[in-house]
This record gives structure tokens, C-alpha cells and sequence, in this order.
């Protein structure tokens, strides 16, 4: 990535350039990109493609303004993080489903980023509803969050289940990664007929104050913990919504069941 696509990508996010690769710029980078790009999967329910190059998340991300699920935002940030300085490996989970199952290999991606000042830090901007901070990798105590409290544990394999507010998340493979190693998984949750994000419409943002999320023509926005939710009459409410809340701008509403 070079300095003019780096400069774009926090003018995306509403960010300065960090003086050094620290952990208060990390933690100020997480907190930011949480804020100004969406999880969404929208790409799904529009017949689009996704593709994992850093080109092809740069050009979405920050040219296109759109957001995207895990291995799309965490990939287009660790790209970031590593143009400016950080040491960053991208690493694999499992999410765990409600039976507390872990589900596929590759089922999500994260973010594990060391920093000049001697920090080692899980970050993860692409997991909806999680920390707002990066997670000291190393601590195997409470960390309080904004999102939560969240406790790393290890596993007798090697792991780390990542549990927040007493209940797993995901579980953690600490090996490094390559981009490419995640297309299955991307692969698969676009396309299966068992994955929740072929079977659901989510776009969601971390705001100032609280969320905004627009799932299907249903906005639930919380503020300062009150919780508002209003059924869109239309097409046109729809779009509209997805323009002022996220600056999406689309031609067409999105429907669950076009697939790329």
C-alpha cells in the first residue's frame, strides 16, 4: 500500500496518521475503523463478488466506501496496520453457534498486531457486536471493554477461546495466516445454504453513543442504551436508510437469496 492509498484509508475512517506504530495508535485505529466502516454482507444479497486481494479490499473498502464481513474488514485493516508499521498476522477461528459448537475452519478472521512499544495485542474489527478495543493478547484476566468483558483462555490444543461477558465466541488459532488461506471460509459463507449470513441482510456501525443497525427494512438504532427499532415501509426508506446511517449509496434494495 502506498502513501496516497494509506492517507485515503484514514480520510475513510476519519483517522490521523499515527507518529509511531503504537498501542494508544492502534487502540485509537481499532476504535475509528469500528466507527466508520460497516459490517455488512450486503455484497452477498447483491449478486457481487468477493475477492481476497488487498487490491480488491482496498477498492471496496476505501474507494467504494463500502464495508464488509470479517475477511474483508480485517483484511483491508491489517493492510493498513502493517503500511503503517505494525507487525500484523492474520489468524483463524472458530465462532462458536448457540449450542456452543465451534463451527468451520477459517470460519472467521482476526488480527494479531504487535506494536513498537512492546505490545501484543488481538485486534478484530469484523466480528459485529465485539470489543471496541484491541484485546491484550498475553492477559488471561477480565478485560473490561466498552463491548464487554472479555477473557482469553487457553486450550489444552494451543487455542485461545475468546469469551465475552461468560460466553465463547470464538476459538483462536495463534498460527499466522495468508489471505488466500481464507477463501474457503469465505467461500463458504456465501454460498452455503447453512451459513447465517446467506440466510440473513445485517449492516451494522459502532456509533459515538451506542449502534445503528439496518437488517432486511428493520433499523434498530441504540442510543446511550435505549434501544429504537422502526420497520421501513419501502425501497426508497430502505435506500435512503443505507445512505444516511452508513453512506452506502445503492441502486437496488438488496434481497436475501441473490447470491454472487
Amino acid at each position: 500500500m502506498h502513501s496516497e492509498q494509506i492517507d485515503a484509508y484514514l480520510r475513510r475512517i476519519g483517522a490521523a496518521r499515527p507518529a509511531a506504530p503504537t498501542a494508544r495508535a492502534l487502540r485509537d485505529l481499532h476504535v475509528a475503523h469500528l466507527r466508520g466502516v460497516p459490517f455488512e454482507n450486503l455484497s452477498l444479497h447483491l449478486g457481487e463478488e468477493i475477492e481476497l486481494t488487498e487490491k480488491a479490499l482496498l477498492a471496496k473498502v476505501v474507494d467504494a466506501r463500502r464495508g464488509g464481513f470479517c475477511y474483508e474488514l480485517n483484511g483491508a485493516f491489517g493492510a493498513l496496520l502493517g503500511a503503517l508499521g505494525f507487525g500484523v498476522a492474520l489468524v483463524q477461528a472458530r465462532v462458536y453457534d448457540d449450542a456452543g459448537q465451534p463451527g468451520i475452519p477459517y470460519d472467521h478472521m482476526a488480527l494479531r498486531v504487535r506494536t513498537d512499544d512492546g505490545g501484543d495485542w488481538l485486534a478484530d474489527v469484523g466480528f459485529g457486536t465485539h470489543s471496541h478495543l484491541p484485546l491484550a493478547f498475553g492477559d488471561r484476566g477480565e478485560q473490561r471493554d466498552p463491548g464487554g468483558a472479555f477473557r482469553l483462555h487457553d486450550t489444552p490444543e494451543g487455542d485461545l477461546r475468546v469469551v465475552k461477558d461468560g460466553k465463547p465466541q470464538y476459538l483462536l488459532e495463534t498460527r499466522p495466516r495468508e489471505l488466500a488461506d481464507f477463501r474457503v471460509g469465505a467461500w463458504y459463507h456465501r454460498t452455503s445454504p447453512a451459513s447465517h449470513f446467506t440466510r440473513s441482510l445485517v449492516c451494522s456501525l459502532l456509533t459515538g453513543n451506542g449502534r445503528v443497525t439496518l437488517s432486511g427494512r428493520t433499523l434498530t438504532t441504540t442510543v446511550d442504551g435505549e434501544r429504537q427499532v422502526t420497520e421501513l415501509a419501502s425501497e426508497a426508506e430502505v435506500l435512503a436508510a443505507y445512505d444516511r446511517h452508513f453512506g452506502i449509496r445503492l441502486d437496488r434494495e438488496p434481497t436475501v437469496g441473490e447470491t454472487g
